[in-house]
């Protein structure tokens, strides 16, 4: 299918690809796909305004109403879900299946957010003076500003949005600059809904497109109480401060770097099939993917026999086409970060099998990769360190104690696996001596979370939580209130102040 065919079905015009300084390369052969026009820092300003009116008009909306608008968000999704999902893939390489899956994340947000709508329960409690009520409720704050990641185009908009739309606040969306385009079609298909709709505000949830510093121009905004970013770790701890100043409220979701511990009693087959998907998923672009197994020396001969060979077998090529398992980089930058980190890893003692770049002569301008497996003597400092590319580096242990120790060893704290037949190893992995991350599994690989459980992590991932449980929490204010219904007016503490 032709780029201008796939522009074409999500609604995405000449006038909007064209006349602009902004411009959009696809990952898959490097061709400029468009030239978006790009936010001034006054029409930023005006966004933010239209914003908090729109937050003024649908707080007042009953929470089931705001349900129901998410509720026929998610229903158009399910309509334009094939074309979406093939921009995302044109967009940021990922290959097809995955644009299918990140399309489904969106729809079953809005499932699980229009049931929220009629749970956004508070609490009573009892009050210790008579004739006394005292419950706790839950607000919402106003305007929720989302700053996405390319790797993620779509689905973390709608983590933030259908939660903070049902809880009734506004959204402002700054994608990466490197994929506005699913942006701007998601805006097409909200704008759709919003038209239908008669109590949805205008700037209800708009979009925010140019660098940095139009980013910043909306962390630094008190008119935002609440800031999601997704992106890298450095990125987090400049937005975190800057929010922490106006004693605004912070949604991180920063690096990972997820590991997997293959036990004895494992299932090998099953291990090595995850650690595929894991590890080479959005060609290593994610920030669950799994980058580095620690096995147990009686079965790390075996099990990385059977990688190497699996490895050996991927298909990597154009990311729409459907046998295709490996796309593309993201661009020529994020190559040689991969380049470096390979070299990086020999001067540390890694062997490193696999790395390099491949359909260099069919695609001049695409950057194509061969995942790279290093095995390591320790976990160096290059090991530790986060790289957004294919890479999983593996290393040997003999206790399970020690597995443990050297997953935590890291500055990150997203994902974790463990594949173990042994119940007391992984209640071990379970327990509080166990993993340090916000996403612990049982024989399934760090990567694909679904949307009922809440997805984030610790140390430097951020300590944000978005999608699923109660993860709404984080989009509204919570209110104690107390109530008396006396002809008294007792004070607390049985305090005595008579006046």
């Amino acid at each position: 299918m032709a780029y201008e065919e796939l522009l074409e079905n999500n609604g995405l015009t000449s006038a909007v690809l064209s006349g602009g300084t902004l411009a959009v390369h696809s990952p898959i052969d490097g061709a400029e796909v468009a030239r978006v026009k790009t936010h001034t820092p006054e029409q930023a300003r005006e966004i933010i305004a239209a914003g908090v009116a729109a937050f003024a008009a649908w707080r007042t909306v009953p929470a089931p109403r705001r349900g129901e608008f998410v509720r026929l968000l998610g229903n158009e999704l399910r309509v334009q879900k094939e074309a979406l999902a093939s921009l995302v893939s044109m967009e940021c390489g990922k290959i097809l299946q995955e644009g299918l899956g990140e399309v489904q994340e969106m729809i079953d947000i809005c499932d699980f957010a229009v049931g929220l709508s009629r749970q956004l329960y508070g609490l009573t409690m009892p009050s210790e003076r008579p004739g006394h009520t005292m419950r706790e409720l839950w607000q919402p704050m106003g305007v929720c500003g989302v700053i996405s990641a390319f790797n993620f185009p779509v689905a973390v908009w709608s983590w933030n949005a259908a939660l903070a739309m049902v809880c009734g606040n506004s959204v402002i969306w700054k994608p990466s600059e490197k994929t506005p385009l699913t942006a701007l079609a998601v805006q097409n298909i909200f704008e759709k809904v919003a038209t239908g709709f008669a109590e949805a505000p205008v700037g209800l949830s708009q979009i925010l497109i140019g660098d940095s510093q139009i980013g910043a121009a909306m962390v630094a905004s008190e008119d935002v109480p609440i800031i999601s970013a997704t992106g890298s770790t450095g990125m987090g701890r400049s937005v975190g401060r800057v929010v922490a100043a106006r004693f605004g409220r912070c949604i991180l979701e920063l690096g990972g770097n997820n590991a997997m511990i293959v036990t004895p009693s494992a299932d090998l087959q099953m291990a090595l099939r995850a650690i595929v998907f894991s590890a080479v998923g959005t060609a290593g672009q994610r920030c669950t993917s799994l980058r580095r197994i620690i096995v147990h020396d009686s079965v790390y001969d075996e099990l990385l026999t059977g990688l190497r060979k699996a490895y050996e077998g991927l298909a990597i090529g154009n990311p729409l086409d459907p046998a295709v398992l490996v796309g593309p980089l993201i661009d020529a930058d994020s190559f040689e970060r991969m380049q470096q980190a390979l070299v990086t890893a020999v001067e540390q003692g890694g062997i490193v099998s696999g790395g390099q770049r491949v359909l260099a002569e069919q695609y001049p301008d695409g950057y194509y990769v061969q995942p790279a497996l290093i095995e390591m003597p320790g976990q160096s400092d290059i090991v530790k360190t986060e790289t957004f590319a294919p890479i999983v580096y593996a290393m040997k242990y003999s206790s399970f104690e020690d597995a443990v120790a050297l997953q935590n060893d890291v500055p990150q704290g997203l994902s974790s696996c463990v594949f173990s037949g042994s119940i007391k190893e992984t209640e071990h992995f379970l327990s509080p001596r166990g993993s340090d991350c916000g996403i612990a599994n049982v024989n399934i690989g760090p990567s694909g979370a679904e949307i009922g459980g809440a997805f984030g992590g610790e140390k430097e991932t951020g300590g944000g939580r978005e999608s699923g449980s109660d993860a709404w929490k984080a989009y509204m204010r919570r209110q104690t209130v107390t109530v008396n219904y006396s002809d008294e007016l007792p004070l607390a503490q049985g305090i005595n102040f008579e006046v």
